[in-house]
Parts: structure tokens; C-alpha cells; sequence
């Protein structure tokens, strides 16, 4: 018979959880006691009416702080959320062209791309061939390199045009 392990939480040893003899101990106000018995550190934590906190668990012996764990876990929760709310997702946006594209549908698609490099995102330009325009790749091909030229200030080539069936893909990233 099988007996499960014992369930891992999250975040670090609190009180209790703490097994070792003895500790490194830094008080509630920040003063480093040295290495005590680990019952003298949680009846100190306990006179304080703090808990003892398990910070620095891989050093020998661990490192425990006397502090309110509730307002520990609530400062690092917030840290997260900060650190998350600065983090930027890069998407990747398309545009499409046909290879017989008129200059002003070719100007506004440009300036929807040159948008998206300022947001930080990378684009994929999709060059669609239909019914006899495959026969004129080149056309194709040329178009592909007046955008490279008209975004290489700003943007650089990530993926080179390549043909996929019926279609040229291309991909930009912002510099």
C-alpha cells in the first residue's frame, strides 16, 4: 500500500512548518539575532504576537524573520500584480496586400503597420496571389521588398518573404 505524500503549499513556512533545531533569526525590527533554537525563535514571535517566517530556506541554518504574515503575503501579492501590469504581451498583427495593390490602399496600410511597431507589436505581411497573378510572382516579390525599404527605419525583417501555397509571408518586428 501507497501512502501519498504530504501536500506542498505554496509560499514559505510559517510557525509550526518550521523542523529544524536551529535558525537564523531577524526580529521585527530588522535586528539579526544569530543562530537560536528554533522554540525560543517561535516563543519570541509568539510574545511579539507576529508569526515566525521561513525567508531564506536553502542556506544553512535557514534564514526566519519575525513578522505579520498576513500583511507579508498581501505586500507580495501586490508585487506581483505590479510586476504583471508591466509586462507587455508582443502580438503579432496582419495585414494583407494583393500584388496589384493602388498606392493610396498601400499608403493606409502602411500607416496602420508603422501603428503597430509604435505599440510594439510585430507585424506579418500576407502577399495573396489569385488565379493568374501566380504567374507573376516577381510582382510579388518586388512589392514585399518596397515594404522592407519603406519600414527599415523602424522595423527590422524577422522572417524573410517565403512562399506558402498561394501566398508570400513576411514578418517585422519594431527595432
Amino acid at each position: 500500500m501507497r501512502t501519498t505524500p504530504p501536500v506542498q503549499k505554496d509560499g514559505p513556512r510559517v510557525n509550526e512548518e518550521i523542523r529544524v533545531r536551529e535558525v537564523q533569526l531577524i526580529d521585527h525590527t530588522g535586528h539579526n539575532h544569530g543562530v537560536i533554537e528554533t522554540q525560543k525563535a517561535l516563543s519570541m514571535a509568539q510574545e511579539a504576537n507576529l508569526d515566525l517566517v521561513e525567508i531564506s530556506p536553502n542556506n544553512t541554518p535557514p534564514v526566519v524573520k519575525i513578522l505579520d504574515y498576513g500583511k507579508y503575503k498581501y505586500q507580495a501579492q501586490k508585487k506581483a500584480a505590479e510586476a504583471r501590469k508591466k509586462q507587455k504581451v508582443v502580438e503579432i498583427k496582419e495585414i494583407k496586400f494583393r500584388p496589384m495593390i493602388d498606392d493610396h490602399d498601400y499608403d493606409v496600410k502602411m500607416r496602420s503597420m508603422l501603428r503597430f511597431f509604435e505599440e510594439g507589436d510585430k507585424v506579418k505581411v500576407t502577399l495573396r496571389f489569385r488565379g493568374r497573378e501566380l504567374a507573376h510572382q516577381e510582382l510579388g516579390t518586388r512589392l514585399l521588398n518596397r515594404v522592407k525599404e519603406d519600414t527599415g527605419k523602424i522595423a527590422k525583417v524577422e522572417q524573410e518573404p517565403k512562399f506558402e501555397g498561394r501566398q508570400m509571408v513576411m514578418v517585422l518586428a519594431p527595432r
